[in-house]
């Protein structure tokens, strides 16, 4: 079957569109063959493109000529097809599409291009593995599940436009090439041609310049940007993503919480017909890390934390009174009707804790007449009314305790209540618990280098309340930063920023950036912030997985057009790869590759 050309043919629509009400009328429709199937002297066609799936019947009383093309035809070949929109016969009509109740009679057909017999099949219901489809994602594109994350990120990035427009911010574009500075992980590099030995950096985000832009006087800025950041490989991360910078001047952090809150309402509103009731809770970053071990906790179930550590001061436990003696903690979670767990199941349960530092999981199961516990024979009858009192726990219920130092305890037992609640299914489906946590601690210290480094980023400002405790204890001075998060993941941070010069010098101090790595690193900024910077503060929120969640995919990699593997490589393109000798020459680089 010869190729044709579409000649003066212009689409009527798109195949998903055509409705009863337009019965009758003639239309062109163009798109891929999803299947064929020949029916005696029928030939029915299923046209499918981004818009949806339409039944073209080819009829030899019709049209000959477009009975015998339609023969031809294979799975993924392009076609345009001319008819009269007929209704289905009552019997035939199929609900599970929304052009069930209508088909396309043909009177004429041409193939606009074929295909090769497609690595798998491209349906929704597809056989074929992440690899296979990534490697092959524009045949991958084509199934309604995969482009319909795709439709609606991009009706999400529409709504924040319209939304962050109406309250006079401005979108400007920040470079992608720029200077390296240490802002956490490591930056990809890019040499320069022209200057032999020296390199610019893609952006880990436009920190700088968003700031930089408010000294400039834009008072309310946004992009939605591309971030490159040369990580460690991990399950769920992207090598590069996309995230809404915002800044603001003149603010506080209610300023930017509640400018943000009202545009995922509209968000929920929009893409998923949610009310988000406003304004959204606060927790402090003590409370939530005490309550959940996290500070990013899923709240849509409960399982919290609770500290057992007054219950076994003078215990008969070694292990937890030498843990207390130490300064560690003793804590805990109560599971409803978690006694009948099997051993089997508990022993699965300290082996998970295990994987996150826990040296033990301990454990009690509150029956009658006896607990059940490798530690009932140590408890006293006042440390019994004390674990009672302290958990709330019943009968038929068990509770899981953990004794470490606080880092170590609330990490194990964090990951522990998420397993938890997989596990015994107390995580609702399609529900949504969004929050701030706020109040970060500013600093902690890096015991490996020994210095302090910041918990956000070193352009993060204190609490002013907090500033006398700089000098003295640093690691008790919180800082006005904020997050938002949403079923146990961090969608956006962002914080006040430090806009007087000398202060911002003094913090990079205390980091251990001397003054003259800070004029190195950073004198470009730190002299933007010398011409009367305005107050301002700002957040970024990560578009790739605010998509993610609303969209009901598991994987960032569903949400972007071309993503990379888990091993950070592009399988469509084989990239990263070697380039061309010459190439490098150029660059003044050579490699060297260890065998």
């Amino acid at each position: 079957m010869e190729l044709e050309s579409l000649g003066s043919w212009k689409r009527s629509c798109y195949c998903g569109e055509p409705r009863l009400e337009a019965v009758g009328r003639e239309l062109i429709l163009m798109g891929w063959v999803q299947r064929r199937r020949d029916h005696g002297g029928l030939i029915f066609v299923d046209l499918r493109d981004r818009g949806g799936i339409v039944q073209i019947v080819f009829n030899p009383s019709t049209s000959r000529d477009a009975h015998e093309k339609a023969g031809h035809l294979r799975a993924e070949d392009v076609m345009a097809v001319r008819g009269i929109l007929a209704r289905r016969p009552e019997e035939t009509v199929n609900s599970d599409i929304s052009t069930g109740a209508v088909e396309l009679v043909a009177q004429e057909v041409r193939l606009l291009n074929s295909s090769r017999v497609p690595p798998f099949t491209v349906e929704d219901d597809t056989d074929a593995t992440e690899n296979t489809r990534l490697k092959y994602r524009y045949l991958d594109l084509r199934r309604p599940r995969s482009l319909a994350p795709l439709v609606m990120r991009y009706r999400m990035t529409k709504a924040i436009r319209d939304y962050l427009d109406s309250l006079g911010f401005i979108e400007v574009e920040t470079p992608v090439l720029t200077k390296s500075t240490p802002e956490g992980a490591r930056d990809y590099l890019v040499p320069s041609r022209i200057y032999h030995g020296k390199f610019y950096a893609l952006p880990q985000s436009p920190q700088l310049f968003k700031q930089i832009l408010m000294v400039g006087g834009l008072d309310r800025y946004f992009q939605i940007v591309r971030c490159f950041r040369d990580e460690d490989l991990r399950a769920d991360r992207q090598p590069e993503f996309t995230q809404l910078d915002v800044e603001m001047s003149f603010v506080q952090p209610e300023d930017v919480m509640q400018a943000m809150e009202r545009m995922m309402a509209i968000l929920f509103k929009e893409l998923k017909g949610i009310d988000l009731k406003l304004p959204l809770s606060r927790l402090s970053w003590q409370e939530a890390t005490s309550r959940y071990g996290s500070d990013k906790p899923d709240l849509r179930f409960d399982l919290e934390l609770k500290d057992f550590s007054p219950a076994f001061r003078t215990s008969q436990i070694k292990v937890f009174a030498a843990v207390l003696e130490r300064g560690g903690v003793v804590k805990g979670i109560a599971v409803s009707g978690g006694a009948n767990l099997s051993r089997k199941e508990l022993d699965e349960l300290t082996a998970f804790a295990g994987e996150y530092g826990a040296k033990g999981l301990a454990w009690i199961k509150l029956l009658e007449p006896e607990w059940q516990s490798p530690l009932a024979k140590f408890l006293s009858s006042e440390e019994r009314r004390a674990i009672v009192e302290i958990s709330g726990a019943g009968t038929g219920d068990i509770i899981f305790f953990v004794a470490d130092e606080i880092k170590v305890t609330h990490e194990a037992l964090a990951n522990l209540r998420l397993h938890l609640g997989e596990k015994l299914k107390l995580i609702p489906e399609r529900e949504y618990a969004l929050t701030w946590v706020v109040d970060f601690p500013l600093l902690e210290y890096e015991a490996e280098e020994k210095r302090y480094v910041a918990v956000h980023h070193p352009f993060t400002a204190p609490l002013e309340e907090d500033l006398p405790l700089l000098e003295r204890e640093p690691l008790k001075v919180r800082s006005q930063a904020y997050d938002l998060v949403m079923n146990g993941v961090e969608i956006g941070g962002g914080s006040i920023r430090i806009h007087h010069v000398e202060f911002q010098k003094k913090i990079l101090g205390l980091l251990g950036i001397g003054p003259e790595e800070a004029e190195a690193k950073f004198g470009f900024f730190l002299e933007a912030l010398s011409f009367g910077a305005p107050p301002h503060g700002g957040i970024a929120l990560g578009i790739d997985r605010m998509a993610m969640m609303l969209s009901g995919t598991r994987s960032l990699r569903d949400v972007i057009a071309f993503p990379k593997s888990q091993r950070a490589v592009c399988l469509l393109t084989d990239a990263p790869s070697s380039v061309d000798p010459r190439q490098l020459r150029e660059l003044g680089i050579k490699v060297t590759v260890e065998k």
